[in-house]
């Protein structure tokens, strides 16, 4: 009996020295943990922060309108509306893009001021553009509201096309 005691306690030593880290290398471990999950998370927003710098980049580009690019955009928008109108809403939004596509950051948005589209730039310009021009005649009306806040701050734009 003595032996199997003694192998118990040689066991039970071997265990916790196999099995069980020390506070230490715990508290290591932890830290580890975390840095690990810091930097992932890093490394996700710089490819966000990249991905929104590409996306205003090509959306501050000037697109050439041709009369094939206006039918598509046309058949698109009749979709957008058609599955809208089905589902009882009077409203879809048709645009969304960051607010450092308006030479304000998006406060004469934010304000509803009535100059706001004086503002745009890029793609969001062409977009009203193509709405005063197509849109507006047939009685469609064009709101722009900042959709997001992050950290309080003006974010994106939304453009809702509205038939009410």
């Amino acid at each position: 009996m003595n032996t199997q005691g003694s192998t118990k306690a040689t066991n039970m030593d071997t265990l916790g020295d196999e099995f069980f880290m020390s506070a230490d290398d715990l508290r290591k471990y932890m830290m580890e943990m975390k840095m690990a999950h810091v930097s992932q998370e890093l490394n996700a927003m710089t490819k966000a922060d990249e991905a929104r710098r590409e996306l205003i980049r090509s959306l501050q580009e000037h697109v050439d309108v041709t009369p094939e690019k206006i039918a598509e955009l046309k058949q698109r928008l009749q979709g957008m509306i058609r599955r809208a109108a089905a589902n009882g809403e009077t409203e879809t939004m048709v645009m969304r893009f960051p607010n450092a596509l308006c030479t304000d950051g998006g406060r004469a948005i934010n304000n509803t001021e009535p100059d706001w589209p004086k503002t745009l730039t890029g793609r969001p310009r062409q977009a009203y553009e193509f709405w005063k021009e197509h849109l507006q005649p047939a009685k469609y009306t064009l709101k722009a509201m900042i959709i997001e806040f992050p950290g309080g701050f003006p974010g994106d734009v939304g453009f809702f096309l509205s038939w009410s």
